[in-house]
């Protein structure tokens, strides 16, 4: 048990009612999961403000209440603190409460729009081959060394987040590698960490739901190197024009990674294949199974960050050369008649035209590419045309469909996807809503030597339509299908 001033350091404080000399049990943001003694901390939401449980929290058996406007009626025996920002003070009292874990391994962010789960995970891989015990937060899982726990979201919540890394700290884990999202860093969840260092991939069109503006949305991924110390590294993207502007205020040691400009770390693309791609990383050559421009940048970050964490350069380059595909991110088989079936989660306009430009710059163009492709319910509205004009432009055939239409209408999405497409690619393409029956409608047109891109939902195992969740695995589905048609 600890005592309730003992998690307050670096919390910013307004007002105190009643003792922070009480023993707590544990910290909650969610007032159902408060037991006896356990202090709850009020935050407001997009959907729930938490300063509206507070009389529940208490009856649960709250010791102390953590919120931004104190309650007009105060209970006796219950400890009230005002702070300035409940989802910060949360942050810092999750980081005290597993006693800072974060300082006791070397962690490393990764933040962009597209990359951070291919470049947080081949990380993981190249350490783990390295050698090391090494931890994984990221949107397709959590590894705690070699045991694999559900991700939830891209950033978890901060209580989450230390409790994961306090199991790192405990199994002996030497390096953590994080996805850090927009939504993370604005939300505070990655305060009271100590980053050793933050990698920025690049910045495209997403999340214009959640974030008002573009300039917003960048404004917050800088935040986080923003935020880093004297003692950590930024390591940026400078072919993207964000890269620079990552680095205008941070205090981290700074170091740049293109394949188009002058930086630290240069790449060129020697060859670029389906069987993967031969790179000259400084003047050394590496052949790596991963494909595509894209993924030549995701090595490269790889490549910078582990050698600016001390791993040998030979070694380095060795174990980049053994490296595996991340599950549904450029997720190829070539099926019995020579089919080529691609699994991506390209789901936003900018990852949607890197995967159909890799395509095409390694096909011969005597094949189809037969593109399906669908965009989310309830989320950001405005990049939909944007994904058909990409779609209809660089595919030879196209087929709309769902992807997890959510509380949508799922008509209603396509007919949005559709307004992007210019007159004369609207031969190429068709709308099936069901994303199964466009999936198997693809393996039926498709014949020997075209290529079938199913992109969206990538790693996602499931399909959710109105709030219920069903199995779904766009990889698993195509290779069924193709079997099944004896292609």
């Amino acid at each position: 048990m600890v005592q309730l001033k003992d998690i307050l350091y670096r919390v910013t404080i307004n007002a105190v009612v009643g003792s922070t000399s009480v023993q707590i049990g544990a910290v909650h943001f969610d007032s159902r999961n408060i037991s006896q003694d356990d202090v709850f901390v009020a935050i407001k939401g997009n959907i729930t403000d938490g300063h509206n449980y507070i009389d529940l929290a208490i009856e649960k058996g709250a010791i102390a209440i953590i919120c931004e406007t104190l309650p007009v009626n105060l209970h006796n025996g219950v400890t009230y603190i005002e702070v300035e920002s409940a989802s910060r003070a949360l942050a810092f009292m999750a980081a005290n409460f597993y006693g800072n874990p974060s300082q006791n391994l070397r962690l490393i962010g990764v933040t962009g729009t597209n990359g951070k789960t291919t470049v947080a995970t081949l990380l993981y891989q190249l350490f783990r081959k390295a050698g090391f015990k090494v931890g994984l937060l990221s949107t397709v899982r959590v590894m705690v060394d070699t045991k694999e726990y559900p991700a939830t979201h891209t950033t978890p919540d901060s209580l989450t987040i230390n409790k994961y890394i306090s199991m790192m700290s405990a199994a002996g884990v030497e390096f953590c590698f994080m996805e850090v999202s927009s939504h993370g860093i604005h939300q505070n969840r990655t305060e009271g960490l100590h980053f050793e260092g933050g990698i920025f991939t690049n910045l495209s069109h997403d999340h214009l739901d959640y974030h008002s503006t573009f300039a917003e949305y960048r404004d917050v991924k800088k935040l986080f190197f923003d935020n880093l110390s004297k003692d950590a590294f930024a390591l940026v993207n400078i072919d993207d024009k964000n890269g620079l502007v990552m680095l205008q205020n941070t205090k981290a040691k700074k170091y740049t990674y293109a394949l188009k400009t002058y930086a630290d770390y240069r790449a060129q693309i020697l060859e670029n294949q389906f069987t993967g791609l031969l790179l000259k990383i400084n003047d050394n050559e590496v052949w790596t199974r991963l494909i595509g421009n894209f993924n030549a940048y995701n090595i490269l970050a790889i490549y910078a960050a582990a050698d600016l964490l001390g791993l040998d350069k030979v070694e380095n380059l060795r174990l980049i050369s053994e490296l595996e595909s991340v599950s549904g991110r450029f997720q190829y088989l070539i099926s019995d008649k020579k089919i080529t079936a691609i699994v991506d989660y390209a789901h936003t306009p900018d990852a949607l035209q890197n995967v159909l430009e890799t395509i095409n710059s390694i096909r011969t163009k005597n094949e189809e590419l037969i593109t399906v492709v669908g965009c989310g319910g309830d989320r950001d509205k405005t990049k939909r045309p944007k994904m058909g004009n990409i779609a209809s432009t660089l595919s030879t055939k196209v087929i709309f469909t769902s992807d997890n239409p959510r509380s949508e209408v799922p008509e209603t999405i396509i007919e949005d996807i559709e307004k992007g497409v210019e007159p004369q690619n609207f031969k190429k393409t068709m709308s099936i809503t069901d994303r199964k029956q466009a999936i198997k409608t693809a393996c039926q047109i498709a014949q020997p030597n075209d290529i079938i891109l199913i992109a969206g939902k990538g790693h996602e195992t499931y399909q959710e339509i109105k709030g219920v969740k069903t199995d779904f695995d766009d990889y698993k589905i195509v290779q069924q299908f193709l079997k099944q048609l004896g292609k």
